[in-house]
């Protein structure tokens, strides 16, 4: 099992350049099943979670073809051949769901297992199916599968997320474009990748208003045609290493970066301490000298501090002058990673939702284990600003979430490499 070793105490300085969006893919790949006609993605990530979905998608009969080193994936749906998701590829990743909403509109049936995924929280999947029951599917679950059936077609109808859930809206949104009549979703997610989706649904002729807000209404159309649609920016990838010069120092540029994907984030790093220039290529952070200075977190759904970017923060935060507290609201179980960065002399006090972070001057490098995909990237920033070397094991997560990591870093003066199993 591949592990990143990482030698700390090496200023950044240079350019990363920012891969499109994971969660923003995964959402769009499953639209392909809507229509007849290819739908054809640019700035794709290359991705193990991107394979998984390519996987689930060719088992229901979609042709898809990686062109361009990857880069640009063409999703082909002819025909639905095979309406039911399997389990044994469904339980590697939680986003498998999202195929159920755009088979149950096009066809009027699906078959899909219950999801997996990392161990952050239950995130269980009732809003998806609630939701679609108010669009006039007719579901059972049964051996941990649902079985969905709208023999009539879905038909518009209202329907308020009792929480905001971003898979549940991207699910409704993509099945309510067929749906006979207006749907309108209230108290939706507002996160970029939303926004996204419902631009690549538009350009496939989809009639969709007020994305980006809490109300989204979708009128639908009898068919949707095949489109070629750009994947928005990755910004959790985006913050991830903006965190990095501000943590080890120095002074990077994130080509293709925007400040409205991340401006809770921004605000932030900035209260901390952090300089951000906006470029035209993109956004520019720059750490020269000094500690970092405390400040306090609290994640909440878009357009608040993002839950996926909490675990680097508080990477950050180990090293600041001061007292810190970090309150999730959106996962349960998300400070797993809490431990292993005490292990790296960090001092965290975690009290049920709430931890409470006492910076130190340094940290000190030592072997240490990822617990999920965020968790492992926050354990590389730390290591950065360690002394001696932080050896990261269980990467595997890493490589859902983010592309030639080491590579990126490395680019920019950081000292990290991925040793492979055999070199163990």
């Amino acid at each position: 099992m591949d592990s990143i070793l990482v030698r700390g105490g090496a200023e950044l300085n240079g350019t990363i350049p920012i891969s499109g969006a994971k969660n923003a893919c995964l959402a769009l790949m499953p639209a392909a099943l809507l229509s007849d006609e290819p739908l054809t993605l640019t700035n794709a990530p290359r991705l193990s979670d991107i394979r998984t979905m390519t996987v689930l998608l060719e088992s229901l009969g979609c042709e898809v073809a990686r062109l361009q080193a990857g880069r640009v994936l063409v999703v082909g749906t002819e025909r639905i051949s095979n309406h039911t998701a399997d389990y044994d590829i469904v339980r590697k990743m939680r986003a498998s769901i999202l195929v159920l909403g755009p088979m149950l509109a096009r066809d009027g049936h699906a078959v899909v297992s219950l999801p997996g995924g990392c161990a952050i929280g239950a995130r269980p999947v009732d809003l998806h199916l609630k939701g679609l029951e108010a669009l006039g599917a007719t579901l059972d679950l049964r051996d941990g599968y649902v079985h969905a059936e709208a023999r009539g077609g879905l038909k518009g109808a209202v329907f308020e997320f009792p929480i905001v859930s971003v898979g549940g809206t991207e699910n409704l949104l993509m099945a309510a474009t067929l749906a006979k009549g207006t749907t309108v979703l209230k108290n939706a997610a507002r996160e970029p990748e939303i926004v996204d989706l419902a631009e690549c649904l538009r350009r496939m002729g989809a009639r969709i208003e007020g994305d980006g807000t809490s109300e989204i209404i979708i009128e639908g159309v009898e068919r949707l045609s095949g489109a070629t649609h750009p994947v928005v920016a990755d910004r959790i990838e985006l913050g991830t290493y903006m965190l990095a010069p501000a943590i080890a120092g120095g002074r990077v540029e994130l080509s293709g970066g925007r400040r409205d994907l991340v401006a809770a984030f921004c605000d932030k790093l900035e209260e901390a301490g952090v300089e951000i220039e906006e470029t035209r290529s993109g956004l520019t952070v720059t750490r020269r000298n000094g500690r970092i200075r405390a400040t306090d977190v609290v994640t909440a759904p878009h357009p608040g501090f993002p839950t996926d970017l909490q675990a680097q923060m508080m990477a950050l935060l180990a090293t600041a002058d001061g007292v810190s507290h970090l309150e999730e609201r959106i996962f349960e179980n998300r400070f797993m990673h809490a431990p292993e960065l005490a292990r790296m002399g960090a001092e965290i006090d975690v009290q049920g939702g709430t931890a409470r972070v006492t910076g130190v001057e340094r940290l000190r490098g030592a072997p240490v284990m990822a617990t999920d995909l965020r968790a492992s990237v926050s354990l590389i920033l730390a290591g950065l600003a360690a002394e001696g070397e932080t050896r990261v094991s269980r990467v595997y997560h890493l490589d859902r979430g983010y592309e030639h990591v080491e590579e990126k870093l490395s680019a920019c003066g950081a000292r990290i490499e991925r040793i492979g199993e055999a070199a163990e």
